[in-house]
């Protein structure tokens, strides 16, 4: 990056703000009578030039004013922006909600995806804890009608998998709970290979329940993130650059396409510390569907234990104070209610 003088980056600075606010461009005159500047618009004319020049700010057209390049706000969120905190009345609110709700990680995740999405006016993802090995916490087989047994499987680190199933024989809740006791006795903190090391006298039930659970611990081993919510979608459309375009499906199609989606998250987050903020602006240069957006990601969780990702996508002309100071409170409210889980 190019170094520049405090003026210019002042200057830059007082652009983005701007434009972040107004989505329109930026001339010199217009800053001197909007900030009552302590300098001539030919003087601010120059040093806009410069950041022109320096790839910080283009001109759509020559009498237009100027808008901010990708590197313009790259420059901005690396050199520029302060280290900020969300306001404390809005940490407790959000803290409020969360320990207001549910043990349930379902729900914690579809909160956090709400919050990210109001809180930063664009839409959000979060991924649910995961364990590169999945091991078994708590096992549930419920009774619902006839033969039909709901079997739910509570895996260390909160990440939860149901399944429906159709047994031979009517069986009571009684009997189900029973053997869910035995199998939990058996396999709590166990993952797939430990279980199967495991001899134990099962009857039929049984049986069919232990090789269900182990495939489900197998297939959670597999995947490369946890379940996977999102929200705020109407926020990016309803950006102004957005509207009527494609750009904006395009980005959020990415969101909708898991194989995709996990393969940014992968790339971007797997080796940045918990509660590291990463911030791709214009799909850095490596991803079209991407170029008029920018994204904010952190991971949250346990080392080594489970973990996630969250994040949000809007526009490049983003509140990225605001943003950046979101997603790294929700992930350590979040790594917080993880290793809670996990103690629980």
């Amino acid at each position: 990056m190019k170094e520049l003088t405090d003026r210019q980056n002042f200057l830059l600075s007082l652009v983005i703000h701007d434009y972040t606010q107004n989505a329109q461009p930026i001339g010199s005159q217009y800053l001197v009578d909007r900030y009552n500047l302590d300098m001539s618009p030919a003087t601010v004319r120059n040093e806009l030039s410069a950041l022109d020049d320096a790839g910080y700010l283009y001109q759509p057209h020559t009498s237009a004013g100027r808008l901010p390049t990708d590197a313009g706000y790259r420059y901005f969120v690396g050199r520029l922006l302060n280290d900020t905190e969300l306001p404390q009345t809005t940490q407790r609110t959000i803290s409020h909600q969360f320990y207001q709700s549910t043990q349930d990680m379902e729900q914690w995740m579809r909160l956090a995806a709400s919050v990210l999405a109001h809180q930063s006016n664009a839409a959000s993802v979060v991924t649910a804890p995961h364990t590169k090995t999945a091991r078994l916490k708590h096992l549930e087989l419920i009774s619902t009608r006839a033969r039909q047994v709901l079997m739910v499987l509570v895996l260390v680190g909160g990440e939860i998998s149901q399944q429906m199933l159709t047994l031979a024989d009517p069986v009571t809740q009684p009997q189900l709970s029973s053997s869910a006791d035995r199998l939990n006795a058996a396999c709590s903190g166990l993952d797939a290979a430990s279980i199967r090391k495991i001899t134990l006298q099962l009857n039929q039930l049984e049986e069919d329940i232990m090789k269900l659970l182990l495939q489900e611990l197998v297939n959670s081993s597999s995947a490369l993130t946890g379940e996977i919510f999102m929200d705020g979608f109407s926020n990016v459309l309803a950006e102004p650059e957005f509207a009527n375009s494609e750009d904006a499906r395009k980005s959020l199609k990415l969101l909708e396409e898991r194989s995709k989606l996990e393969n940014l998250l992968n790339r971007t987050v797997m080796h940045t510390n918990i509660g590291g903020v990463q911030v791709l602006i214009g799909g850095e240069g490596k991803d079209e569907d991407l170029r008029q957006c920018s994204i904010v990601l952190a991971r949250y969780g346990v080392p080594g234990l489970a973990t996630g990702t969250l994040g949000v996508l809007g526009p490049t002309r983003m509140y990225y104070g605001k943003t950046i100071s979101t997603v790294r409170f929700m992930s350590g409210l979040l790594s917080d209610l993880v290793t809670n889980s996990m103690v629980d």
